[in-house]
């Protein structure tokens, strides 16, 4: 049996000024028609931005769903981000917030590469930042295998500690010079000069070069302590998001 579709009430109410036999459901319909709208017999829906959003049938809510989470510029992300995409392409449908979650919660590689929650939580110690882009932390991400196409095997990453804001750039190798022209050309031309920087102790930056620059541009560049990467949590965390979209990702085109 098909599927009800949602629209066919507000298309009737619009276009026909007919309502449902149900009262209750008809009054219903016709306060909730104030935020649609018939162009050309298509239904729209007016957002709180006053955005005009498409609205989509059963199939084709089903079919955005899975291009947005797992087609080919999908990355298996979370259902309330799925969501904001979605809307954000300009589509709607009135229970797109738990649909959202529920197929992506489906999900058989989000499943296989979920987080697994292990361990007790421990106190909590942040790094605090005051103004945006004052702190970064930044971490190298692989090898990743196979690598790209390029043949790009490691992922440089900073993420601030006020916005959560993140920059990544694929590198065929981790050199000094690579780190430097990161920071240079992504984070201080693009963000500003950083109060602070902290990284782990990868020979990429303790190098003597890699502290001349810091000490040239009055950078505070920290260093966590060894074998203790969650001194640097939050660069851990975008590392094992992103090392988890990309394992999703590989596995579904068979590179894995």
């Amino acid at each position: 049996m098909p599927e009800e579709d949602w629209r066919q009430p507000f298309i009737e109410y619009l276009k026909y000024d007919k309502l449902l036999e149900d009262k209750s459901k008809g009054l219903q319909i016709k306060r909730r028609a104030l935020r649609f709208t018939l162009i050309n017999d298509i239904l729209y829906c007016r957002s709180y931005d006053q955005l005009l959003l498409r609205c989509l049938s059963p199939e084709e809510i089903q079919e955005v769903m899975h291009d947005i989470h797992s087609g080919i510029c999908g990355a298996h992300q979370s259902g309330p981000k799925v969501r904001l995409k979605i809307k954000r392409l300009g589509y709607y449908w009135p229970t797109m917030v738990g649909d959202c979650i529920n197929y992506a919660r489906r999900c058989h590689l989000c499943q296989i590469h979920g987080d697994f929650i292990h361990q007790h939580p421990n106190p909590l110690h942040p790094t605090v930042s005051s103004w945006p882009f004052e702190i970064w932390g930044t971490d190298v991400v692989g090898p990743i295998e196979p690598p790209s196409s390029l043949g790009h095997r490691f992922i440089l990453a900073a993420t601030d500690y006020f916005s959560k804001w993140a920059e990544a750039i694929p590198l065929r190798e981790v050199k000094t010079e690579n780190v430097i022209k990161f920071f240079r050309e992504n984070i201080l031309y693009r963000f500003g000069t950083p109060r602070r920087i902290i990284s782990d102790n990868g020979p990429a930056f303790r190098s003597f070069k890699v502290g001349r620059f810091a000490q040239h541009h009055k950078i505070d560049w920290r260093y966590t302590s060894i074998y203790n990467a969650r001194a640097n949590g939050l660069a851990e965390v975008f590392n094992k998001t992103l090392s988890k979209l990309l394992s999703s990702v590989q596995e579904q085109k068979g590179l894995a």
